[in-house]
């Protein structure tokens, strides 16, 4: 039974009114504040860095979940706690040590997660498994908001799902890029329990309404 979580990417969010962003993701059904990190190297574009965290962090009263998508995050990871990371996530295609760095964020009390992009079998992730406590699926390629969802990823979330059962039951299923009140239903029915939408909320006339609409999908 998945968990029907919502993490609110602030990438897509106003950045001249982040305070007033922020404060309507606190006083909204958001579970985690999402942080995409991206360095213009392992992905085309790039994002913002640990100042724009910080001010983030003053204001935010939910968990925060930093998906780093650089090409070597081992030596960021303290610093992304010091900037409140609840969960830090690291791609699978950056991290030559995956095991270590794994290691290295549940000492520095954080959560662990995994990312791989949609190009990669979720069969590749099984020896990490028992370690993680995330896997995130990126269902765009990722770098920019806005892309069309690829419709292979129901099977990608079931598949690792039942490849999680026997190793690592308690494992969280999150799913980010192309999330609307479209498929939102599908990838929980499919065993998805963390759902990334930036564009879907920001965009939306009410976002604690559409925030609400994910949740109830």
């Amino acid at each position: 039974m998945s968990k029907r979580l919502i993490a609110a990417s602030v990438l897509s969010a106003d950045f001249a009114h982040l305070h007033r962003d922020v404060e309507m993701l606190n006083e909204s059904e958001t579970d985690y504040i999402h942080i995409d990190m991206m360095d213009g190297v392992f992905v085309p574009n790039i994002s913002f860095g640990f100042p724009v965290c910080d001010a983030i962090y003053r204001h935010a009263r939910k968990p925060m979940d930093f998906h780093l998508m650089i090409k070597d995050p081992t030596p960021y990871l303290e610093r992304c706690i010091h900037s409140g990371a609840a969960i830090i996530t690291v791609h699978y295609e950056t991290c030559d040590h995956l095991h270590r760095t794994v290691t290295r964020i549940k000492a520095l009390g954080a959560k662990a997660g995994v990312a791989v992009n949609p190009h990669l079998p979720v069969d590749h992730l099984n020896d990490v498994l028992p370690f993680v406590d995330l896997v995130l699926l990126m269902s765009v390629n990722p770098g920019f908001g806005g892309q069309k969802f690829i419709e292979t990823t129901y099977q990608r979330v079931a598949r690792l799902k039942e490849n999680a059962g026997a190793v690592n039951p308690g494992l969280l299923i999150e799913v980010d890029g192309g999330v609307t009140d479209q498929n939102a239903g599908k990838l929980f029915e499919s065993g998805a329990d963390i759902l990334v939408a930036g564009n879907f909320i920001f965009n939306a006339e009410n976002p604690r309404y559409a925030i609400s609409n994910l949740k109830k999908a």
